[in-house]
């Protein structure tokens, strides 16, 4: 009785073949029409500011939250302030991490753009070259970016390092703390309630959480400035 070969497509070519134009695809200068087509898909862009939306609230409710409201005159079962912040603010992170796990899914089926700040391939001497260009021409030292339509490396990299993992960080930390307040036989402790055991403190979880708010927000002032930068100068070239 003979072994059962499977057909070498499923397993072999196919594979190596799609990891191959996969790279490539993410190495490759996009285009005009690949930018229009392949980037700016509406999931994307619909993620894009629900998740901007979400952050703010996050960051507004999570803000006041690490730092305390004033005392509200009158009976506490008459003042709800504090529960509607923390409402707001379970809400918002909520919408954020399913959001960030529909991202995942899409980063998974869609094309090599979509999967762009979930991969960087630190070990090519490309990518170190156009970063520093990059650096270059947002400080002004340079007359033209490196790409100048498109993600370029340095927005990569920072998408991947300072969005990407201070948002898993966040949300793996805002659901331990929450599910310390719900209960241990709740669904989020029972997931995340191993975060206590590197940090057995739950203070010191807080701590850090709120420290990756600040990473947050320094992310989105360099993403503003950059997007400024961008559009500002794709205006002067249009002329």
């Amino acid at each position: 009785m003979t072994a059962r070969k499977w057909p070498q497509s499923m397993f072999g070519n196919d594979i190596r073949d799609r990891a191959r134009k996969l790279f490539a695809a993410v190495d490759a200068k996009p285009t005009e029409w690949s930018i229009g087509i392949a980037i700016s898909y509406a999931p994307v862009r619909l993620w894009h500011w629900v998740n901007a939306a979400a952050i703010l609230m996050l960051s507004l409710t999570g803000y006041v939250i690490g730092t305390g409201t004033p005392a509200m005159s009158g009976e506490a079962s008459g003042n709800f302030v504090f529960g509607y912040i923390r409402f707001a603010h379970f809400s918002a992170g909520y919408v954020l991490s399913i959001g960030f796990l529909l991202r995942i899914y899409w980063a998974l089926i869609g094309n090599a753009h979509a999967m762009q700040i979930f991969w960087v391939p630190l070990w090519r001497k490309c990518l170190w070259r156009e970063v520093y260009h990059e650096i270059r021409w947002y400080a002004f030292l340079t007359v033209e970016p490196e790409r100048p339509v498109g993600r370029n490396r340095l927005a990569q990299l920072a998408m991947f390092f300072m969005f990407t993992q201070t948002i898993t960080f966040m949300v793996v930390t805002g659901f331990a703390l929450y599910g310390q307040g719900a209960d241990t036989d709740s669904w989020q402790y029972k997931l995340f309630g191993w975060v206590f055991s590197i940090w057995p403190n739950s203070q010191d979880v807080h701590t850090w959480h709120h420290l990756g708010l600040w990473v947050i927000v320094t992310f989105a002032l360099v993403h503003i400035y950059a997007v400024v930068r961008e559009d500002s100068w794709r205006a002067g070239a249009s002329l």
